[in-house]
């Protein structure tokens, strides 16, 4: 990152008193930039890279103009008028940070996950940093903002990337951004921000008339074009881009989303390369967590990831709790509590076995990873909006269920993650929103009801429009202030307590010889772990008496497992 320049290939950055401008454009003949109505020619390589030095203010708006037709750069660092708008000079060398990195051990990681647009009723970077501090009070020690990337309209989840080096204009400014941060640092949280580097959206992105070899046309995603990282320019592009999140923005780690989908058959994988630059750039820990659908244990293995997003644990609880059987659910359905105790005894619950409901064997043995090497989470973004309704797990199965399922996660080893508003019973949906053009709009709302168009747990129901701004406000958390929000914030309280006092320390110490986990009856459980700093046990109902009740008294209780159908206790 000499002379402030974040890539070789792309972007507009800080160099000395002015600006250098670079762009891969393969096929252009001619690349300007233009500021205030005059342009200023940038001259090519033999590598295809466009370059030239300009002078203008910081935030001075600008825009690419490739063999005369107008384009967003795909570097741009802020859009204040939106996707379609032009680009903002953006130099944040001069801002003032008041606090430290915190510098946290993984172990001591509980994460809410985070949507800024609906987590306050204004959706932006300022509303979100001023509620932190009841976050931190609850003992929550890490945020995962889900992705701040520019994209269409005002609002949407954010895995429609368009432009991944601009946070979203509708959160805030850049500056806002670097407030947030630094407000979470201060409270002591750690910042892990979802990047989604294996597909663009379906709108305003130049990139595929700027450089259309950055996409392999042999392959394509889910979600659309597949992403050739074979090209040094790629790889420059995405490197570039965690680096920046890291050392201009102080971001302490990402959560990659959809890693199966970033396939690269180079010599070093661009995840590895993207690990360990990230690791070489800061000083202290940088966290990389990956969803990952294949169960690979490799990249854990290896050190360059430290978790995965463990979708088992989730299935298990969730099928365990409402009985649903369909789709990714089917071969959880069969024997959920069978699937829990594996989840408990090794982490992963497809490793590789054939298992009934179905057709693929999936994933590798986990056992041998500690239990850190796990987010486990009874809701997630995916888990909630991908539902037709986008109904919390609380609606689904009830108080009862859900928090003694609340205390178990927070209780466990494993690290734990909160979808945001679980820590205190948010029964408000979150559901599915975004604000594409109006040549999109209708193939939103027709694709999102097509896809539950064979669900009968869905017949009958009708889908929210996913472009109407009433389903994001209807996503928007309630922040309810009675007694049953206060119940549900003394639960999480009290155990992420016993986390800090008793878990945390354990899992620090290493855990010796293998975990147990059995059935005590049809529908309850009971697990020990044993680490060098000493023992941790657990019983839990998930909706039946225990055949033989634990006898042992709890440390810390959520009902009473001997006379509780749904119940969780846990005792050093």
């Amino acid at each position: 990152m000499a002379d402030g320049v974040p890539a070789r290939y792309w972007g507009v950055a800080r160099s000395g008193d002015g600006w250098r401008a670079r762009l891969w454009a393969p096929g252009a003949t001619r690349v300007a930039v233009e500021i205030d109505g005059t342009r200023h020619d940038l001259a090519r390589d033999a590598d295809d890279r466009f370059e030239g030095y300009l002078a203008a203010p910081a935030g001075s708006l600008y825009r690419l103009v490739v063999d005369d037709a107008p384009m967003v750069d795909p570097a741009s660092r802020a859009q204040p008028h939106g996707l379609f708008g032009p680009s903002a000079l953006v130099d944040l060398s001069g801002f003032r940070w008041q606090h430290d990195r915190p510098g946290r051990p993984w172990h001591e990681a509980v994460i809410s996950e985070i949507h800024i647009g609906t987590f306050t009723p204004e959706g932006t970077f300022a509303a979100a940093a001023d509620r932190l501090e009841g976050l931190v009070e609850l003992g929550i020690t890490a945020i995962e903002l889900m992705p701040l990337n520019q994209i269409p309209g005002q609002h949407g989840w954010g895995y429609d990337t368009a432009l991944p080096f601009a946070p979203h204009h509708a959160y805030g400014t850049p500056e806002d951004l670097c407030r947030l941060v630094d407000r979470a640092h201060g409270l002591g949280l750690m910042v892990l921000l979802d990047v989604v580097y294996n597909h663009f959206g379906p709108e305003g992105v130049d990139l595929h008339r700027i450089a259309p070899p950055f996409f392999d046309q042999t392959r394509s995603t889910p979600w659309g074009a597949a992403i050739d990282f074979t090209k040094e320019p790629v790889r420059d592009f995405y490197r570039a881009n965690a680096l920046m999140w890291l050392t201009e923005y102080r971001i302490d780690g990402f959560r990659f989303d959809a890693t199966h989908q970033i396939q690269d058959p180079s010599d070093i994988h661009i995840l590895d390369e993207i690990s360990a630059a990230a690791r070489a750039a800061v000083d202290g820990p940088v966290y990389l967590v990956a969803e990952d659908e294949r169960n690979d244990t490799a990249l854990r293995e290896t050190g360059m990831l430290d978790a995965h997003w463990n979708d088992d644990y989730h299935h298990a609880i969730h099928c365990a709790l409402t009985g649903e059987a369909e789709s990714y659910y089917r071969s959880f359905a069969v024997d959920p509590i069978a699937d829990l105790l594996l989840a408990l005894r090794s982490g992963q619950v497809r490793q590789g076995q054939e298992r009934a409901g179905s057709d693929i064997a999936r994933g590798k043995p986990s056992g041998h990873l500690p239990p850190c090497a796990f987010v486990n989470s009874n809701q997630t973004h995916d888990q909630v909006g991908n539902r037709a309704l986008g109904e919390r797990l609380v609606a689904l199965a009830g108080d009862p269920a859900t928090r003694a399922t609340h205390a178990m996660l927070l209780c466990l080893p494993f690290v734990p993650m909160l979808f945001m508003g679980e820590e205190r019973g948010e029964t408000r949906p979150f559901q599915f929103f975004a604000d594409p053009g109006e040549d999109l709009a209708q193939a939103y709302r027709d694709g999102r009801r097509a896809e539950f168009a064979g669900f009968s747990a869905f017949a009958g129901a009708t889908v929210p429009d996913p472009t109407s701004p009433a389903t994001r406000d209807a996503s928007r958390l309630g922040w309810a202030d009675d007694d049953r929000a206060r119940g549900w914030l003394d639960l999480t309280r009290r155990c992420l307590a016993f986390r800090r006092e008793h878990v945390v320390p354990r899992v620090a110490s290493g855990l010796v010889g293998d975990p147990e986990a059995w059935r005590t009856g049809q529908r309850s459980i009971a697990a020990e772990w044993r680490f060098a700093a000493g023992r941790l046990r657990i019983a839990a109902n998930l909706g039946a008496l225990p055949d033989t009740p634990p006898d042992w008294s709890p440390d810390l209780s959520e009902g009473d497992p001997a006379l509780s159908p749904f119940a969780f206790a846990v005792s050093t």
